[in-house]
C-alpha cells in the first residue's frame, strides 16, 4: 500500500462520515404566519377585524364631566330665584359589530352607560341595543319617532324623546326614505303602538314626516303626576300625532345649518311629551281632577320635573362653525292640553286652558384638542297656565374626552 492509496482512503472515510451527519442535522419548520388584527375601512373609520373572521368590530364612546346649575321653579315670577349646582360624570361605551351577509349587512349595537350625580356611585346600564339586517331593525333604543327630531343645541327640545323595544323597517334609495315600527308601549296588550316615517336627505340638508299612533292613547297616569282634562282625550280612539321638520346646510354661510321643525298631536300620547323643567316648583302643588267631576283622581301633586302633554309645538335652531368654534341657538315655543286641577291653597278647581310655554338655549363650544372638547350653554323656559306662570334658568359647562 503506498501513500496515495492511504489518502484515498482517508477522503473517502470522511465523506461518509460527513455524509452520516449531515443525515442527522434537523432543518427547523418555517412559523406559520401570525393572523395580527387587521383594518376593516369597509365600514368607516375605526374598524378592525376579529381575528380569524370576516367581522368588523369598533368600540368608541366618551367620558364626560358635566357641572350644572338650574334656578329654582319661580312659581308666578317670584323675584331673587335660587340656585342649585352639582357635577355630574358620564361614561358610554359603544360597541358596533358588522359583517356582510347574503341578505345584507348583518349588524349587533350595543351601549352601555354610567352617570353619578356629585359623588355617588352609579352601575352600567344598557342604553341601547338593537340588531340590524339589511332594513329590518330590531331591539331597544330611540323610537322610530325620535329618528332626526331635535332642534341643534345640546338642550334640543324633542316631542316625544322616548326608547322602546320596537320591531322596524327602512327603505332607502337615492336619499329617500321610508320606514315603518312597531313599538312596544309596555301595558301588557297585544296591539303596538306604530310609527311611519317618510324622509329625503341630500346635499342640501334633509326634510322628513312622521306620524304616531299610540293604541293605549291617554291614560291618568301617562304623564306622571300631571292629569289631562277628560275632554281633550278619547281612551277609545287611541292617540295620534304628526311631526315635520326641516334642516338646511351652508343657506347663511359656509359650516352653518337651519332646522325647523314642528308636532301636532290629536290626542294626548306618549309621542307628544316633553321636559321643560328640573327640580320642583316652589310655592306650588296641585292634585288633578282626571275626568272633571270634582273628585280628585291623582292626589300625588304635580311637579314640573314631569313631562308635559303638548298638543302642539313650533321651533327652530342654528348652528355655525368657526375652525374649532362652534355656535348654536334654538327656540320653541308651544301650548299644552287642557287640563283641571285641584288647588289646595284655595280649596277650590281650577281649569287650565291649554298652557303656553316656550324656551330659548343658546351655546358655544370648543374643539381644545383632538377628541377633546368644552361645551357652555344656558337656557330660559317658561310656562303659563291661565296668568300663573313658571320660569326657569338654567346651564351648565361640560368636557367631553371622546374615542
Amino acid at each position: 500500500m503506498n501513500i496515495k492509496s492511504l489518502l484515498l482512503g482517508s477522503a473517502a472515510a470522511l465523506v461518509a462520515v460527513t455524509g452520516a451527519r449531515a443525515a442527522d442535522v434537523i432543518v427547523p419548520v418555517a412559523p406559520e404566519p401570525t393572523d395580527y388584527v387587521r383594518v376593516c375601512d369597509v365600514y368607516g373609520s375605526g374598524f378592525f377585524y376579529l381575528p380569524g373572521t370576516e367581522t368588523c368590530m369598533k368600540i368608541g364612546g366618551y367620558v364626560r364631566f358635566k357641572y350644572i346649575v338650574n334656578g329654582d321653579q319661580a312659581f308666578d315670577n317670584d323675584e331673587g330665584d335660587n340656585y342649585d349646582s352639582f357635577s355630574r360624570v358620564r361614561v358610554r361605551l359603544n360597541f358596533d359589530v358588522r359583517e356582510e351577509t347574503e341578505l345584507g349587512t348583518l349588524r349587533a349595537f350595543a351601549r352601555l352607560q354610567a352617570e353619578n350625580t356629585g359623588s355617588n356611585d352609579d352601575d352600567f346600564e344598557m342604553e341601547q341595543g338593537y340588531i340590524q339586517l339589511g332594513g329590518l331593525t330590531m331591539g331597544y333604543l330611540d323610537s322610530l319617532w325620535v329618528e332626526g327630531s331635535g332642534l341643534l343645541t345640546d338642550t334640543d327640545s324633542i316631542v316625544g324623546d322616548i326608547d322602546v323595544n320596537r320591531i322596524s323597517y327602512t327603505y332607502a334609495a337615492d336619499g329617500f326614505s321610508a320606514a315603518l315600527s312597531l313599538e312596544d308601549d309596555d301595558t301588557g296588550d297585544f296591539a303596538p303602538n306604530v310609527v311611519g316615517r317618510l324622509a329625503y336627505e341630500g346635499g342640501w340638508g334633509s326634510i322628513f314626516l312622521a306620524g304616531s299612533y299610540d293604541e293605549n292613547g291617554f291614560g291618568a297616569r301617562s304623564f306622571g303626576d300631571l292629569i289631562v282634562d277628560g275632554s281633550d282625550a278619547d281612551d277609545d280612539d287611541g292617540g295620534f300625532a304628526l311631526k315635520a321638520g326641516a334642516s338646511l346646510k351652508d343657506l347663511i354661510a359656509t359650516d352653518s345649518e337651519f332646522k325647523v321643525e314642528g308636532s301636532y298631536a290629536f290626542d294626548p300620547s306618549s309621542y307628544s311629551t316633553i321636559g321643560l323643567f328640573s327640580g320642583d316648583v316652589d310655592g306650588a302643588d296641585f292634585a288633578f281632577d282626571f275626568d272633571g267631576d270634582g273628585v280628585i283622581d291623582d292626589i300625588d301633586g304635580f311637579s314640573f320635573n314631569d313631562d308635559v302633554p303638548v298638543e302642539w309645538q313650533a321651533g327652530a335652531g342654528y348652528a355655525q362653525a368657526f375652525g374649532k368654534l362652534g355656535v348654536a341657538v334654538s327656540g320653541l315655543y308651544g301650548e299644552t292640553f287642557d287640563f283641571t286641577g285641584f288647588n289646595p291653597f284655595t280649596g277650590t278647581f281650577d281649569s287650565f286652558d291649554g298652557g303656553e310655554y316656550y324656551r330659548f338655549v343658546g351655546n358655544v363650544g370648543y374643539e381644545i384638542t383632538n377628541n377633546f372638547d368644552v361645551l357652555a350653554e344656558v337656557s330660559y323656559t317658561n310656562i303659563d297656565f291661565g296668568g300663573d306662570e313658571v320660569d326657569q334658568t338654567a346651564g351648565f359647562l361640560q368636557f367631553v374626552r371622546s374615542f
